[in-house]
């Protein structure tokens, strides 16, 4: 219209300084009023500017989504496209999705209401695990299966991981005094599931679950009360459920910069772990702050987190423990010992003193280690082709390797002299007995035992002559008279 009466009322001139058809401009011009002016005149469409695409397939959809509402639209738009080539054929799959859309908005099922929650800070703190097998971590070049324990407060979002390797009662101890020793302070609350690592059921047919007395009296330690949601229901523990989530995002992020998977150890790890949820609290400082100042003291001392089991030594050197066999040192056969287990490690006690430490492995593979039984394999070298833990009696490769190729040069003698290799490596040092091993295989040698011995000793420095010290008390003398001087 500005351009209309700039123009001397040309309409054509005005039209096309305005980027619009003439006859348009015309209807504009003659109504008096803009194109928005002029939809609300005309109120919301109500008629289609073109035949329905959707007019022929949409009765056949809606078939499929009354039985099964949750049928995805493309998936059902391909079936479709086989089933009904006729009516589905030209039709696109964002229109056939716009179409689903309203469908189920006017026909479709009630959704799933979820009711935000008003948290007080410093009120509770819930616990849960996560797998991190998706993770591709390594330790030292391995596989490293494991769980993350989860520590969040609801209020804040403040977390810290703790690695574990299972949902036990020890990685939970760990796990939740790791965090409230992070923060100097106790929550009122802990939330945890219905897992059987703080509650069991009262009855075998019932779903009704109380909490395990062990559990208790750690929560009693701590001064804070136990809490748990409704069975099947991890909604309820929402916070630490969605913390999951943007965790192993954060740590997947993290190591793509890092630019590897790879950790020397497992506390290397737990450091990478610190810093990923050190980083996410940081931007969460003033709710911390208001969380902390809210928290009550921590007790004096942590609960034990180790759990105590009492194992009898085997006339085999071998206690069971877990579902899982383990070897100790001959000289405990036939006693009782207390394990302590970790979750990283075992120790053992007899009436109070440490006799044996060692690493808590995962799985059902027994953990034999040959430096335990090779003194009396040696002397009873028959046992060792039944013997039950015979595998792990080859410490790597190699040992295996040169095994095979004693008992193709000299099959009678060939346990006897292994295990006189094996010997050789609890006393000498596995891996230099391996490189030796590894040689003679290369040379195409039999490597009997007096020729890694023989080559053990050929290698080992002969010590240096050293004249004895003898002092010089003339020395002595010049520093005391310095001294009375």
């Amino acid at each position: 219209m500005k351009e209309y009466q700039n123009t001397g009322g040309v309409i054509s001139h005005a039209a096309m300084k305005a980027n619009m058809h003439p006859e348009t401009a015309a209807r504009y011009l003659k109504a008096n009023a803009g194109p928005e002016e002029r939809k609300q005149e005309r109120g919301a469409r109500t008629y289609r500017t073109r035949a329905d695409p959707l007019k022929d397939i949409m009765p056949e959809a809606a078939r499929y989504l009354e039985a099964a509402p949750e049928i995805e639209a493309k998936g059902l738009l391909a079936h479709l496209k086989i089933a009904k080539p006729e009516v589905a054929e030209t039709v696109a799959l964002r229109t056939f999705q716009r179409g689903v859309k309203v469908w189920r908005a006017l026909n479709g099922p009630p959704k799933e209401v979820f009711f935000p929650q008003a948290h007080e800070p410093g009120l509770a703190a819930q616990y849960d695990w996560k797998r991190a097998g998706g993770l591709g971590i390594t330790i030292a070049g391995a596989p490293f299966d494991h769980l993350l324990g989860h520590f969040v407060l609801p209020y804040s979002n403040w977390q810290r991981a703790t690695v574990c390797f299972s949902e036990s009662f020890v990685s939970l101890k760990t796990g939740v005094q790791a965090g409230y020793w992070s923060l100097g302070g106790v929550t009122s609350d802990l939330w945890t599931d219905n897992s059987s690592t703080a509650t069991h059921r009262i009855k075998r047919d019932e779903e009704e679950r109380t909490f395990n007395d062990t559990y208790q009296a750690f929560c009693r330690h701590l001064k804070i009360e136990p809490r748990t949601i409704n069975v099947e229901c991890p909604n309820e523990q929402g916070d630490v459920e969605s913390a999951h989530r943007h965790l192993i995002r954060r740590i997947q992020t993290h190591l793509a910069i890092r630019g590897s998977n790879d950790f020397p150890d497992q506390a290397a790890y737990q450091d990478f772990l610190d810093q990923v949820c050190a980083g996410a609290n940081s931007l969460r400082t003033a709710k911390v702050t208001e969380e902390i100042a809210r928290l009550r003291p921590l007790p004096a001392q942590r609960y034990p987190e180790t759990e105590q089991i009492g194992v009898s030594v085997t006339n085999g050197a071998t206690v069971r423990l877990k579902q899982q066999t383990y070897s100790v040192p001959s000289k405990l056969i036939g006693l009782k010992l207390d394990a302590h287990l970790s979750e990283n490690q075992i120790r053992f006690t007899y009436e109070g003193h440490e006799v044996c430490q060692l690493p808590r492995m995962q799985g059902t593979k027994p953990q034999i280690n040959y430096r335990h039984v090779i003194t009396w394999l040696v002397r009873k070298p028959g046992a060792f082709r039944g013997y039950l833990y015979r595998e792990e009696m080859f410490p790597a490769v190699v040992f295996r390797q040169a095994y095979d190729r004693l008992c193709a040069a000299e099959d009678r003698s060939a346990d006897a002299q292994y295990l006189q290799v094996l010997e050789l490596a609890s006393t000498h040092g596995e891996s230099a007995v391996a490189d030796l091993l590894s040689a003679c295989l290369r040379a195409g040698e039999v490597p009997r035992p007096e020729l890694i011995e023989a080559s053990l000793k050929a290698e080992r420095p002969a010590p240096s002559d050293v004249a004895p010290f003898v002092p010089d008390l003339k020395t002595y003398d010049s520093l005391l008279t310095e001294v009375s001087a």
